[in-house]
């Protein structure tokens, strides 16, 4: 009955909320129709740009898309990453260095800093500004990539891949605040290519082809199918590293992502008893929060208990007045990577390396031979 009503009521809030989700809707179409009229002034650079984004508020892996992209072109091209640098305590232009901290420049250009040391991350809600500023302090720069800039349009990439979550298509979601869409769906249409990520690892051809078919209409030409990998847990803290465990009996699951599910289906298989503690996404974990979870974890009774975060968690955990309350408790984060399904990677990368060609031909032979080699 409660469940029953719980639909009722959710159903019943969707339609009351629908009026604005079209208010809202109109006004971001009309946004677009002022760039694409030239009304609003849309900025090209010489550099290569290579955007993400999504129609959606967040949860498509963005992040562990672009460190596939930094892999995939760093052997190449010197690189460099631009993000908003969303929930840090900063403003205006700044860039990752070894003393640089979640409040200074955010979670996720942290990770991708601590990752990848030799990429040049930087961080600024002005897009436009901020390539300025990346080409003046880093000027043999070939290449940047665009975090989160699908809905921001005062710069124009000269490659814009779109995301949306195999779990929460958006096909079937609404704008807000009915749904969680930014904007209409047939916005997908500016897309140059289109990544449908967290399939399933082991991803069928009928249910490729439902998706494939639900996706026509919005005509993108360029459509592939990414997945999430799991490595092994790393520690976070001392205890961990003590204890070196990588599957425990009770698992606790800290998270403050927009869409844990995949994680918590993944340490599903690991244990007998998964107990997961969910906040917002990008979250900025407090004493209460840490001192909650240390509670419940002292009252389980359980033969091996540990305490897992994900990667972009981990990097909130790392203040030091966290990381001191769980001293004594085993915490791990769990690394992920994406790759795509069979023919998909090759075509991904092809169309990224292609792009990149047209910039700088005088590589375009030597990549495409190793590219030659690779898929031989």
């Amino acid at each position: 009955m409660k469940f029953i009503f719980y639909i009722w009521h959710m159903v019943f809030l969707r339609i009351l909320l629908y009026p604005l989700s079209l208010l809202y809707g109109t006004i971001t179409w009309l946004r677009n129709k002022f760039f694409d009229w030239g009304i609003l002034p849309s900025t090209s650079f010489d550099q290569p740009l290579i955007g993400l984004g999504n129609l959606s508020t967040g949860g498509t892996g963005k992040t562990p898309h672009i460190e596939y992209l930094i892999q995939l072109l760093k052997p190449w091209f010197r690189v460099a990453t631009l993000s908003r640098g969303y929930k840090r305590k900063t403003r205006g232009f700044k860039f990752a260095g070894p003393k640089s901290r979640v409040r200074d420049i955010g979670d996720e250009p942290l990770q991708m800093y601590l990752k990848n040391p030799d990429t040049f991350v930087a961080v600024c809600e002005n897009r436009k500004k901020g390539v300025k500023r990346i080409l003046k302090a880093n000027p043999h720069n070939e290449v940047i990539l665009l975090d989160d800039v699908f809905q921001h349009r005062y710069i124009k990439p000269g490659l814009n891949i779109l995301l949306t979550d195999y779990h929460k298509i958006f096909t079937r979601n609404y704008v807000l605040p009915t749904g969680n869409l930014r904007e209409f769906r047939h916005g997908a249409k500016r897309a140059d290519a289109l990544v449908v990520t967290k399939t399933p690892g082991v991803f069928s051809p009928l249910d490729r082809k439902l998706i494939l078919d639900e996706l026509s209409q919005y005509q993108i030409k360029k459509i592939f199918f990414s997945y999430i990998k799991y490595g092994k847990w790393i520690p976070v803290n001392k205890k961990a590293r003590e204890d070196k465990m990588q599957k425990a009996k009770t698992i606790f699951l800290i998270t403050g992502i927009a869409n844990p599910v995949p994680l918590g289906e993944h340490l599903k298989r690991l244990c007998t008893d998964l107990k997961i503690f969910r906040f917002s996404d990008h979250h900025q974990f407090t004493s209460k929060d840490l001192e909650n979870v240390k509670e419940k974890f002292n009252e389980t009774y359980s033969g091996t208990k540990t305490i897992v975060t994900t990667e972009k968690d981990s990097m909130r955990l790392r203040n030091p007045e966290l990381i001191k309350l769980l001293e004594n408790t085993p915490v791990y984060y769990v690394p992920i990577e994406v790759d795509f399904h069979q023919a998909d990677k090759k075509a991904f990368n092809k169309m990224v390396m292609d792009y990149m060609k047209l910039q700088y031909p005088k590589k375009a032979g030597k990549i495409s031979e190793k590219f030659k080699r690779l898929s031989s």
